[in-house]
């Protein structure tokens, strides 16, 4: 099941400036196991640029890691135009909205968990783990979610279905296997990790993908495998063989069932035990109550709501161990690149201990077994214990990254012959209109710009203060969703904006090349969002362009204000005097705008019926058979049911009158 592919980088641009130096350190850093190394790159150097040639100069499946989903979407993007025919994959948390389970014992409050899940994310992720299990050629962009646990690959490989043409196999096996690895089965609406059997006909939608495989049996042998269209049924092509992988990361196959089970029953025996001889004898009853519900879900359909948190128990694993997570799919002698390490690092460290507080106290009264520790993210020691190889990157690395690296590699001339931006202080009173004159003047010259405030709330002011005025604005913090933030960022290198305004989510590898213009409002307000190093990020982003210009609003000039300036400065100079050696004229960078969903597929995603049927209910269509036309309308019923049981009734009634319209073009 393995391919032997190697990486094969595609690129129109040829390395200069600091490029070729930083390309060949690290490339040999790494070929002579050097564990640590350190590229401190300006903003707008080409780090990603670097980090591609090092891939593939290495030949090494690649782990890059970045503190948040924003920047984690665009060096996707990035590494998937430089890597076409290799496998470039997105690995983020799926939950656009995340309410861990909790309780707090002061008020007397449990708070369940509460999801909000992105079936386009969870398919990219499952893409993630299905590559790195069946190929080599794999880099991986994840966020800091990828030291959670996520099952065990061993487990997760146990189960997959290889089916292959002329196969000996009964359908009635192929469909139990399919239940096993929790897929649904649906003989009208069929979407990812569904299927559906009419007599020796079986379709699947895999879970990592968009597209339906058709399943042609003769007594029980398979005569053909075809890939169809999911909107169309349109056959694609034949295939030799398919591999059906599980529709949820933590499976375990029916024969260990029985042994996991066991082991859960046998802890909660001990627990309640414990409780009793405490006298918690509400907690008992709680925890009794909760497991046995569990137990009976997981013998019936090998699944329960929560599962993870029993996880210990399917792995094997001893008490304490840490989990399974992503790193564990990828093969010995991998590379891990931290992007922003500044940051990413300070994340990383704190994960554990906040999920250890959290778990403590539901166990403690009752909401969970013990093991429900061993369901957390690996601790900042075993995550160093697994990654090997490491690449920190950053404008800006903190103490912990030059201390430790074996090698560290500086990149400040830029190839477009760019220099840092001009740094100018002016009074923080009258700042705003001040602002508004210093936007009118870039959206003449069709410039853009962004500005950083202190608050989200004061981000959502400003903007809508700044749009009455006539000027095009949106703004952009943690709460947007991913997708959406992705979205926005477009929408201004395209036009539709002139100016973002913003809190943090500003700083770091931001590649927005049309942007002349950065404005940090209270840049003398002393803190994490004003430190100096964050304002050496936020100066950054206005690097990528020839009239780069950074306006700091202050009354006072503090020490961080002064180390930032003084940084830029000292780049500044050393990129002047190379321009000058060199006869280099500094030119505005060039890149095309692409998004996220745009690199990840060919096709829009169909997970979501109410869009099917719009594409479907356009005009100058080809007309649709009667079975196509009822999936759609099973589908979009589906949905409305549980909008309205989301209580979100806009929404059910719109698919409701969408239902009407395809009904009566059916009857028509």
């Amino acid at each position: 099941m393995v391919f032997k592919k190697s990486f094969k980088l595609v690129t129109d641009y040829t390395p200069k400036g600091d490029q070729p130096k930083a390309i060949s350190m690290l490339s040999e850093g790494v070929k002579q196991g050097l564990k640590r190394q350190t590229l401190k790159g300006a903003t707008g150097t080409g780090k990603t640029f670097v980090m591609a040639h090092v891939i593939a100069n290495t030949q090494r499946p690649t782990l890059v890691i970045s503190h948040n989903k924003t920047l984690a979407a665009q060096l996707y993007t990035e590494f998937k135009t430089f890597f076409p025919e290799n496998a470039v994959e997105y690995f983020v948390s799926y939950y656009d909205y995340y309410q861990p389970e909790a309780y707090v014992p002061k008020t007397d409050t449990y708070i369940a968990k509460e999801t909000s899940i992105n079936e386009e994310i969870d398919r990219l992720r499952h893409s993630s783990t299905q590559s790195l299990l069946s190929r080599k050629d794999v880099i991986v962009v994840a966020s800091s979610s990828c030291l959670y646990g996520l099952g065990s690959p061993q487990e997760y490989l146990k189960i997959v279905l290889r089916l292959h043409k002329n196969q000996i196999i009964g359908r009635n096996e192929i469909l139990k296997r399919l239940v096993d690895m929790q897929y649904e089965r649906n003989d009208t609406a069929l979407s990812r990790g569904r299927f559906r059997a009419r007599g020796n006909v079986i379709e699947i939608c895999p879970i990592n993908q968009e597209i339906v495989l058709r399943f042609l049996l003769s007594e029980d042998k398979i005569d053909k495998i075809l890939e169809l269209d999911p909107i169309t049924g349109i056959e694609q092509g034949f295939k030799e063989s398919a591999f059906i992988f599980p529709a949820k990361h933590f499976v375990t196959p029916k024969n260990e069932l029985a042994t996991a089970t066991k082991s859960i029953k046998s802890e909660l025996q001990v627990r309640l035990e414990e409780l009793n001889a405490e006298n918690k004898l509400l907690e008992a009853q709680r925890l009794e109550q909760r497991t046995k519900y569990d137990l009976e879900m997981i013998e019936q359909i090998g699944y329960c709501s929560g599962i993870e948190n029993y996880s210990r128990h399917f792995d094997g694993r001893e008490v304490g161990e840490p989990p399974h997570t992503l790193i564990d799919y990828f093969p010995k002698g991998f590379l891990t690149i931290i992007d922003e390490s500044h940051v990413t690092i300070p994340q990383l460290e704190g994960m554990y201990g906040g999920d250890t507080s959290r778990k403590e106290t539901l166990i403690d009264h009752g909401f969970r077994l013990k093991s429900a520790k061993d369901n957390r993210p690996l601790s900042f020691k075993e995550f160093n214990t697994k990654i090997g190889l490491v690449i920190y990157m950053s404008a800006t690395p903190s103490s912990y990254e030059i201390n430790i690296s074996k090698r560290i590699v500086e990149q400040i001339i830029r190839p477009t012959g760019l220099v840092d931006p001009e740094v100018i202080v002016r009074p923080a009173k009258g700042q705003v209109q001040n602002l508004i004159n210093e936007i009118n003047n870039r959206v003449k010259k069709k410039e853009k710009c962004l500005v950083t405030t202190l608050t989200k709330k004061m981000a959502e002011n400003l903007s809508e203060f700044i749009q009455e005025t006539g000027i095009n604005v949106n703004y952009l913090h943690s709460e947007i969703d991913t997708f959406d933030r992705v979205e926005i960022l477009k929408d201004l290198r395209l036009g539709v904006y002139d100016a973002i305004i913003g809190v943090n989510l500003l700083r770091e590898g931001l590649d927005l090349p049309e942007v002349s213009l950065v404005a940090i409002l209270d840049a003398d307000s002393e803190g994490f969002l004003r430190s100096g190093t964050s304002l050496i990020q936020t100066i950054g982003r206005a690097s990528r362009n020839a009239s780069g210009q950074v306006i700091m609003y202050a009354d006072n000039m503090t020490r961080s204000m002064s180390r930032a300036i003084d940084e830029t400065q000292r780049r500044r100079e050393i990129q002047l005097e190379y321009n000058r050696k060199y006869g280099i004229v500094p030119e505005t960078i060039r890149k095309e705008v692409k998004t996220i969903l745009a690199m990840s597929m060919q096709k829009e995603p169909t997970n979501n019926a109410h869009v099917i049927a719009k594409r479907l209910s356009a005009p100058k269509k080809k007309s649709r058979s009667g079975h196509e036309l009822s999936a759609i309308i099973a589908g979009l019923e589906e949905e409305m049911f549980e909008s309205a049981r989301k209580l979100e009734f806009e929404k059910a009634a719109m698919i409701r009158d969408q239902i009407r319209i395809l009904q009566s073009g059916e009857k028509a």
